[in-house]
């Protein structure tokens, strides 16, 4: 598979002999956040200067689902998103390792040599001063290192990128989205945090939706802390696709004595548009503007969304003014 010129490979085998040469880097990707970008950014232009290929490996699920399913993380960026966004940053090829308990007993050796060095013709490995690999990550970069003196690639080590004071990670990066910080996840991500879904099933939409208020599928992976938010909502895909500022509610509709869970979204300034059970949606969130809260009739609720309402136009507005439009939003792709 190909796209945006990067050619996407969902085993080892997929991998064609004699594919090579490679700068190639190794890792989780989880977010593609700005620190991630910044040493893929070397990797493509070390490929160019080389005329070798420039390829990120990538495991997928994430080990921790794998070997320690109970306390693995939500994911930031599931796989075909964290593609879409790899797709984008001029690699010439990803390489989706499927992993499973065998992968997991691979030793950093094999791992070097069936990969890096057969498959791929490595010249140069690119990877943070953190990074492990291996059985048990039991190999660290020291190990990379002399593994890469032994099959004749050379290593290159970087520091972990700073923002505000603190180092860019996805630990980092899921902990100011889990308390709703929108700011400060844009700011690690280098753009706004979306979710991909589809509408919720048993709504009630047909070819023609003319209600200004859509739920979106049950979503396994993360999302913000419960609360009303700023958003965006792009329904469908391509040049077909249509934009909608918004507000966005996550959580239980307490007011309504319901325990029942929902990514609920109310389009501003709506007209009626082609939306199914199976429509693509994107939903980028761009601030908090409060918690969830339990209001004492639906009446006192209402009032409230129209403040919130309220609150986001002169949001949206203040943007405008601005000239912030945002460019990087990934509604804007």
């Amino acid at each position: 598979m190909t796209e945006a010129g990067c050619t996407l490979f969902r085993s080892i085998e997929s991998v064609p002999e004699g594919f090579g040469p490679s700068v190639i880097t190794v890792g989780n990707f989880d977010g593609v956040h700005c620190g991630h970008r910044s040493l893929i950014d070397v990797v493509v232009r070390r490929a160019r200067a080389l005329q070798a290929k420039a390829v990120l490996v990538t495991l997928d699920p994430h080990p921790a689902k794998v070997l320690r399913p109970d306390k693995a993380p939500p994911l930031i960026t599931p796989l075909e998103e964290k593609l879409r966004l790899l797709f984008e940053t001029g690699l010439d090829a990803v390489l989706v390792v499927p992993f499973d308990a065998s992968l997991s007993r691979m030793s950093a050796r094999d791992f070097c040599w069936t990969v890096l060095v057969q498959r791929l013709g490595t010249l140069e490995v690119h990877e943070g001063e953190n990074f492990r690999f291996g059985y048990q990550a039991q190999a660290d970069i020291d190990g990379l290192t002399e593994l890469g003196r032994e099959f004749g690639f050379k290593v290159e080590t970087y520091r972990p990128m700073q923002i505000d004071g603190g180092v860019v990670s996805s630990s980092r990066v899921r902990q100011a989205i889990a308390i709703g910080n929108m700011s400060s996840a844009r700011h690690l991500l280098g753009r706004p945090f979306s979710i991909d879904s589809t509408p919720a099933r048993g709504r009630g939409y047909g070819t023609q939706y003319a209600v200004p208020t859509i739920n979106l599928a049950p979503y396994l992976d993360l999302v913000p802390a419960n609360g009303v938010y700023v958003t965006e909502m792009q329904i469908g895909l391509g040049q077909h696709a249509v934009r909608f500022t918004g507000v966005t509610n996550i959580g239980n509709r307490p007011t309504f004595g319901a325990d029942s869970f929902a990514v609920e979204s109310y389009l501003l300034r709506f007209q009626p548009v082609s939306l199914d059970e199976s429509t693509p949606l994107r939903l980028a969130f761009l601030k908090r503007l409060r918690e969830e809260r339990k209001w004492p009739s639906p009446e006192a609720l209402k009032a409230q969304i129209g403040i919130d309402v309220a609150r986001a136009e002169r949001w949206f507005h203040l943007r405008e003014v601005l000239g912030k439009s945002d460019s990087a939003s990934p509604l804007r792709r």
